[in-house]
């Protein structure tokens, strides 16, 4: 397997114990989530300079950053995510009354969402992974077993089925009854294989070891260490936009809370890399009817605890019990944010001004962002001086139909 030349290896986040590619899973001590490592040492902070303004070819996305990422762009399973246009939102820079606003679009990634850069990063691993145990008949190693498995409120289901097909490899997403017919149906359209759950995020999770008699390999945040990997890259990006100069405040709409881990790596990195002079504050947005990780925050509390009753349309953001909970805390908590919560109806209301106001469309979750953004202004959380920047997280053709019911609902 080819690996870039900072990549060392993996490490428990929990334990520390240091791994090799062939666990790729959780730690094998501790059962803790891996994130890869580098020798910092060997990275070129010039070359990352100029591999922002690489473009025009195929890797002018997020895979231009492969000094910092496992493996090499020549080796990427990618249909060019990243490279995402970040946007001035004028109007919102009045509302808020700071300095800049701007919308990181990551509705323009292949499949229509962020997770499509955490999931070419973790399919390039599997992909690789799969060539080295097929080149060697006698490896101890099993290796990549199939099917490729992901439970998941939607999007991450959709992403994994189309990169995937390029594979050859089956995969299987467990998603939850109420997941928008969009995924379920562009999961088959890419070719994946769906078992649709009664209940909720949970119960999709649980239904993957009750419904499937075969060995699998698992591709849900924080089972693979390479998701919240790719997410990361977010972070490079934001900062080459704005001049190698960090944001002072990201607003990330968190369900799982991959987002907000891969996003405080990629900033740490830059800052050791000497690329910025400071880290911006994370907020962690989340709804109302699902917030365990911002209710860590407020509460001041390291793990947070498993919502009982979760209850938001905003499927993605509907992760009761999610598997980078704590991690997420820790990365906000040190980068000085907090977390935000808002009601569906403020939610839904923000992705729609968005889309009446300035242009860009929003699903549902991406509208966490300027609705947890309009809270922090209320609480007087802003100073007035302040780069801020909200993560769309993914397209308004994800659920056009709850915007939609959500405008019928005020008679529109």
């Amino acid at each position: 397997m080819e690996t870039t030349d900072a990549f060392i290896g993996l490490a428990c986040h929990d334990c520390g114990a240091a791994h090799d590619l062939a666990a790729a899973a959780r730690c094998p001590d501790c059962g803790g989530p891996l994130d890869p490592t580098y020798d910092y040492d060997a990275v070129d902070p010039t070359a990352i300079e100029e591999a922002a303004t690489v473009e025009g070819t195929a890797t002018d996305g997020m895979w231009r950053f492969d000094a910092l990422l496992p493996f090499p762009a020549a080796s990427a399973l990618s249909a060019r995510e990243g490279g995402t246009p970040l946007v001035a939102a004028d109007r919102l820079t009045d509302e808020l009354d700071v300095a800049e606003v701007f919308i990181k679009d990551e509705a323009r990634n292949p499949t229509g969402t962020a997770l499509d850069r955490g999931l070419s990063v973790t399919m390039t691993a599997v992909s690789e992974l799969d060539a080295d145990t097929d080149s060697d008949e006698d490896a101890d190693d099993p290796g990549v077993v199939e099917p490729l498995v992901c439970a998941s409120p939607g999007n991450a289901g959709q992403s994994m089925a189309a990169y995937a097909g390029r594979t050859g490899l089956r995969s299987y997403a467990f998603v939850p009854s109420r997941c928008a017919f969009s995924n379920k149906a562009m999961t088959n359209v890419h070719g994946g294989e769906m078992r649709v759950v009664g209940g909720r995020h949970p119960d999709a999770v649980a239904a993957v070891d009750e419904q499937l008699a075969t060995d699998y390999t698992d591709l849900t945040e924080f089972a693979t260490p390479f998701r919240h990997e790719g997410a990361k890259t977010v972070a490079y990006e934001l900062a080459a936009d704005l001049g190698w100069t960090a944001p002072d405040v990201v607003v990330v709409p968190t369900g799982s809370g991959e987002f907000v881990v891969g996003i405080a790596k990629g900033f740490r990195e830059l800052e050791t890399l000497g690329l910025i002079d400071a880290r911006p504050r994370l907020v962690a947005a989340q709804a109302e009817g699902c917030a365990p990780i911002a209710a860590a925050l407020e509460r001041g509390i390291d793990e947070p605890e498993p919502w009982d009753t979760p209850d938001t349309i905003c499927g993605e953001l509907e992760i009761a019990d999610p598997a980078g909970g704590a991690w997420a805390v820790e990365a906000v908590r040190e980068s000085g944010g907090r977390g935000v919560t808002a009601g569906d109806d403020e939610i839904l209301e923000s992705a729609v001004t968005v889309a009446q106001h300035e242009i860009l469309e929003m699903g549902a979750a991406g509208g966490a962002a300027p609705a947890g953004a309009w809270e922090l202004a209320e609480d007087g959380f802003f100073e007035g001086d302040e780069t801020v920047v909200l993560l769309n997280t993914e397209a308004g053709l994800k659920t056009p139909d709850v915007l939609r019911s959500h405008l019928m609902g005020q008679g529109i």
